[in-house]
């Protein structure tokens, strides 16, 4: 059902949802556009238009062939509204979630494309701070890929009155830097831009997956885990651009010069084939390690050992520290480890259940060796004793794995 933005613009149909708000397919007296109609929580918040009327030049200055360009800024009752060029195609998140992921080609054409976008938004001092597949647009026309939703993030998210903002994104993207609490720099953008290559790379991301509160701090304490088949040169530009410090990533202009100069040599390369790594086990108490009964008939084949030292045992004040790496969790400080298809990751369910398998296995032939050796010992110096009921004679232990000691 049509509705009227302002005094000049008509909704016809919703094109999509966002965390910000709904696009419309939209008619204006320049021909069809794109209407990023907010969210009405947002259009209610007076400090929050306020910002969007002072920002409204600067919001639709921003001229550049990879961003989608700002055409009005409506303000009209309890609407709020974003009048923006209207793209043919789809999102890059609807072609991840169709295809799951690109081929190196494909995921290094569009990177350069945004990378470029992100260069001269830097140029002109914006941040954008939302890059993510939802607000990179494919546009079919041209073959390129597009950013949108400049300057959005920025406004919704500073602070009001003293307190703090409201976060728009998701934390799979956000940078260690704004997890730990300091400002958002250009850097942002390029961490939140890596994320997006290595996901469409790999059809994940690299540090999701569980609750928002672990993604979080998976940025700060864990290292990327390296994709298998990725080339050489391609992962050095993703692994530097997904360094913890944002001073060591590179600058969107330099990276968008790597990423074309290094399209050409990836055309034909297959996408990767390589299993998601299994989410984070919920963590379970762990079942009682398993007895093996007495062995009936069995008895020291030494009297009077003691028992072992109890200084070799660890106690809460002799068990080793773990290192950095073990905090941070999985396999050298990286909890998604990507794997070959159907191999089980360490640490996972699967591993941990063939880990018990091979317990009991070792436990049940240790059991029976243990009853075979006990069984032994009684009948060779069990029974009577000899004819004055004199204990049988001391002999040396033996080495078998089932002999107890008193």
């Amino acid at each position: 059902m049509a509705r009227k933005i302002g005094s000049r613009y008509t909704a016809h149909r919703i094109l999509g949802r966002g965390s910000a708000g709904t696009v419309w397919l939209g008619s204006g007296p320049e021909g069809r556009v794109a209407i990023k109609l907010l969210r009405e929580d947002l259009a209610a918040d007076q400090e929050l238009v306020g910002r969007f009327v002072h920002e409204r030049t600067a919001l639709m200055s921003l001229n550049h062939p990879r961003v989608v360009g700002v055409r009005d800024l409506v303000v009209d009752g309890h609407d709020l509204a974003l009048v923006m060029d209207l793209v043919q195609g789809s999102d890059l998140r609807t072609q991840l979630d169709r295809h799951r992921r690109l081929t190196p080609a494909d995921a290094v054409r569009v990177t350069a494309d945004i990378a470029d976008a992100l260069a001269a938004a830097h140029a002109a001092g914006y941040v954008h701070r939302d890059v993510k597949p939802e607000n990179i647009l494919l546009d079919e026309a041209s073959g390129h890929a597009l950013l949108t939703d400049f300057g959005v993030a920025r406004l919704i998210d500073a602070p009001r009155r003293g307190g703090t903002g409201r976060v728009v994104g998701t934390p799979d993207y956000v940078a260690p830097e704004i997890v730990e609490g300091l400002p958002p720099r250009a850097a942002v953008d390029i961490y939140a831009l890596a994320t997006v290559l290595y996901e469409a790379l790999a059809g994940f991301t690299p540090f999701g997956g569980g609750h928002p509160g672990a993604v979080l701090r998976r940025h700060v304490t864990e290292a990327v885990a390296p994709l298998p088949g990725v080339p050489a040169e391609l992962w050095r530009l993703v692994h530097q651009c997904l360094a913890k410090a944002p001073a060591s990533r590179l600058r969107a202009a330099e990276l968008a010069a790597r990423l074309h100069e290094l399209h050409p040599r990836l055309l034909g390369v297959p996408a990767l084939d390589i299993d998601e790594p299994e989410p984070e086990p919920v963590p379970q108490e762990e079942p009682p390690a398993y007895e093996p009964p007495p062995v009936r008939g069995a008895v020291p084949l030494v009297r009077g050992t003691a028992a072992p030292d109890s200084a070799n045992r660890e106690t809460h004040t002799s068990m080793r520290v773990p290192g950095a790496e073990e905090l941070a969790g999985g396999a050298h400080g990286t909890a998604r480890t990507p794997r070959a298809p159907g191999q089980p990751r360490a640490g996972s369910a699967r591993h941990r259940a063939a880990e018990r398998r091979r317990r009991v296995r070792l436990t049940a032939a240790a059991t029976l060796t243990a009853a075979a050796l006990g069984v032994g010992g009684w009948l060779a110096f069990g029974g009577d004793g000899d004819d004055n009921g004199a204990p049988p004679p001391a002999v040396e232990p033996d080495a078998g794995p089932g002999a107890p000691a008193e």
